[in-house]
């Protein structure tokens, strides 16, 4: 089984898939983009793939919640996977802290660390990469005494050092994963659902009158965000995560009564919460 996730090797994407029950076994295959893991997933030329959604401190991932409601069709979220954010400071071995004259990696990583890398690094000069694992493997191949943020999966796949471990200014830094498949999931009693909500135009009382499906069932929402459709300026749709699963009997009836009131309700999955 094939497995695919946001590569390269060593990024927090293959680590959440690596935990993964799921992806036991499976072979790993690196893309280079969100799009791409879902994209492979419609096609079946790999059975699962896992993408990041949501992140505590920088929010949705745009990409990823885009290409879900807009470009597939045949893509089932079957469970999702939080995952604390632990950025590490790392470097060729034998290169001590006091040495590093400058430091590698994605933009959100260092604005994620700005203080830390201060307190270690003071006037340290910072460089943007395309991702934390790819900033881990320039630096693995530099001679001069750079350092990169990155993941202790990265650490060994690269033969880095950690300088410094856990140097997120915010330690409750999470990010939240799906894993997608085909298929969908059977219930487990703790459950979430994924639905994106498209309203036929834009006029008082749309949104309300979708939660008032929701509460008159007494059906808990966990997220609602709203994203353009890119079929107009100003025209848009909602995301909107609930507890339960679809076969659930109020969800379903929940569902089905919005479907007469609104221009279409898309069920991205039904799938294990994560704990």
């Amino acid at each position: 089984m094939k497995a695919a996730y946001l590569g390269p090797p060593g990024t927090f994407t293959e680590e959440a898939l690596i935990a993964t029950p799921e992806c036991a076994g499976a072979e790993p295959v690196a893309m280079a983009t969100i799009p791409e893991v879902i994209s492979a997933v419609e096609r079946g030329s790999v059975a699962r793939g896992i993408v990041p959604i949501e992140n505590s401190i920088e929010g949705s991932v745009n990409i990823t919640l885009d290409t879900l409601a807009g470009e597939t069709h045949a893509v089932q979220v079957q469970r999702e996977v939080v995952l604390p954010i632990r950025h590490c400071l790392l470097a060729r071995p034998h290169i001590p802290l006091g040495d590093v004259t400058d430091v590698l990696s994605h933009p959100h990583a260092t604005a994620q660390c700005r203080g830390s890398l201060a307190a270690l690094l003071p006037g340290v000069r910072v460089h943007a990469s395309n991702s934390t694992a790819e900033a881990a493997q320039e630096v693995s191949e530099k001679d001069a005494p750079w350092a990169a943020i990155g993941t202790r999966l990265a650490a060994e796949i690269y033969g880095l050092t950690i300088l410094a471990p856990d140097i997120e200014d915010r330690h409750e830094n999470a990010t939240r994963f799906v894993l997608l498949g085909r298929e969908p999931v059977p219930p487990t009693g703790t459950d979430k659902t994924s639905v994106v909500c498209y309203i036929e135009k834009d006029r008082p009382g749309s949104l309300l009158a979708i939660l008032h499906e929701f509460s008159d069932r007494g059906i808990n929402l966990t997220k609602l965000e709203s994203r353009p459709t890119k079929e107009g300026l100003g025209e848009y749709c909602f995301f909107i995560d609930m507890e339960g699963h679809a076969s659930d009997a109020q969800i379903g009836h929940a569902l089905n009564s919005l479907r007469t009131k609104i221009l279409d309700v898309r069920v991205l999955g039904s799938y294990p919460r994560a704990v």
